[in-house]
């Protein structure tokens, strides 16, 4: 078959982080530090899987950068916006998520990573108050300050690409509205300042788009996953991802879900609660914010076990999430989940999970990894939603004509067969 023509990983990479708090700086300090050898890339796929290429005599296991061109750790540099002046260093000492001793080696590098002035609106996220805060006449004024900013960071430091990347808090839930359906009615609402149907999110993507960046959002706020942005992404030729990073308890529920349905067992309640105490818990807290995350961990559920399909399995789960904001956690996340199956004959049965994880711990190889993967879709030329993406998100995006795919086996197949492709091996489901 004939090869897709990717670009080749030229020169610097440029990642531009939208929030400098426990994720992101986790992130880097990991990133700096494996690039030194001094730490394992361990969660990382793009670090460290190898998938199977060809079948039979020719079937062979490689790493993922020795089938397709993935920018080098040592080609990176980092950049960020906050709301806090802190550089990356002293929000890597704040966060507490890293110890002492495995941040200092790249010290010198965290402090001079500075946050530019964000765009903030207390209004879609009320528990914080920031003063490193961008000011302007408009959204639209806004976006073309982030626009400035990305050209002023990418001649500063020679960057030949740049990618954007959402990792700050999440914003109250935003329904779809009419100003989302098209760029033209999304720029209309951006020059006339209307506050309440774009929040600060989109300012970051319609610039980064504009400048011809990829842009991941990790968080569930709305942001990329209307029309307008799907449109706009695909007249500039840029891919777009999102939303919200699958970290601990999604993750489970998209493991333990398909096992039910595989195995035809019956469901009928899942209670979910989680305890944090890091930033994100403290937003969270609030019942504004909690709604958009709420959306995003419901979807799960009700989307892998097919009610319509499986009426006597399904029909009627009881689905419950709580998040609970507990200050002496800090980063260290708990997540219990309670599951009230049934089998044979319709004997009722329980599965409890109690996991026990580090927030910033489990999100910074899939930063980092959405980064590389995002970047390689732009160098071949791919655009809009990069739905070979879902395998690292919550609530993965979908346009009106499709459904998301939550099973993890299944999203991993596609990240995989994407993968080939771009190196120039055929997609399978061969099972390895």
């Amino acid at each position: 078959m004939d090869k897709i023509n990717v670009q080749p990983a030229e020169g610097k990479l440029g990642i531009l982080c939208v929030g400098l708090g426990a994720v992101t700086s986790t992130f880097m300090v990991g990133t700096l530090m494996a690039r030194k050898g001094l730490a394992q890339p361990i969660g990382s796929l793009s670090q460290l899987a190898k998938i199977r290429v060809g079948r039979g005599e020719s079937k062979q296991y490689k790493k993922i950068n020795e089938i397709v061109p993935l920018a080098s750790l040592n080609d990176i540099v980092f950049g960020a916006w906050d709301i806090f002046e802190d550089n990356a260093y002293e929000s890597a000492m704040h966060a507490e998520v890293l110890k002492e001793k495995d941040i200092n080696p790249v010290k010198d590098e965290l402090v001079n990573i500075k946050p530019m002035k964000a765009v903030f609106d207390h209004n879609f996220v009320k528990r914080l108050n920031g003063t490193n805060i961008k000011e302007g006449k408009s959204r639209w004024d806004l976006m073309e300050q982030v626009r400035e900013d990305i050209r002023r960071f990418k001649e500063e430091n020679n960057c030949n690409r740049i990618v954007v990347i959402w990792a700050a808090s999440t914003e109250i839930y935003v329904p779809m509205a009419e100003e989302h359906m098209s760029v033209e009615a999304l720029e209309k609402a951006m020059k006339e300042d209307m506050k309440e149907v774009v929040p600060p999110s989109i300012c970051y993507a319609y610039a980064a788009i504009l400048e011809g960046c990829p842009f991941i959002m990790g968080a569930p706020n709305l942001c990329v996953d209307i029309p307008a942005m799907w449109e706009l992404s695909k007249q500039h030729n840029v891919p777009i991802a999102g939303k919200d990073f699958k970290t601990g308890q999604t993750m489970m529920k998209t493991v333990l879900a398909p096992a039910l349905k595989t195995r035809m067992l019956g469901l009928s309640g899942w209670f979910s609660t989680n305890i944090l105490g890091n930033r994100d818990g403290e937003v969270l807290d609030d019942p504004d914010n909690f709604k958009t995350k709420e959306v995003s961990k419901l979807s799960v559920i009700e989307t892998i076990l097919d009610d319509e399909e499986y009426p006597e399995l399904y029909k009627d789960i009881y689905h419950k999430v709580r998040i609970n904001y507990y200050p002496p956690r800090n980063d260290d996340k708990e997540g219990w989940d309670n599951l009230d199956i049934f089998g044979w004959m319709g004997y009722h049965m329980q599965i409890k999970v109690d996991f026990l994880c580090k927030d910033s711990i489990l999100a910074a190889p899939l930063l980092l990894d959405l980064v590389l993967f995002s970047d390689l879709a732009k160098r071949a030329g791919m655009s809009g939603i990069q739905t070979w993406l879902s395998f690292y998100l919550k609530s993965p995006m979908h346009d009106f004509e499709h459904k998301p795919i939550h099973d993890l086996s299944e999203q991993f197949a596609m990240l995989k067969n994407q993968i080939r492709l771009l190196g120039g091996y055929e997609a399978d489901q061969e099972i390895d």
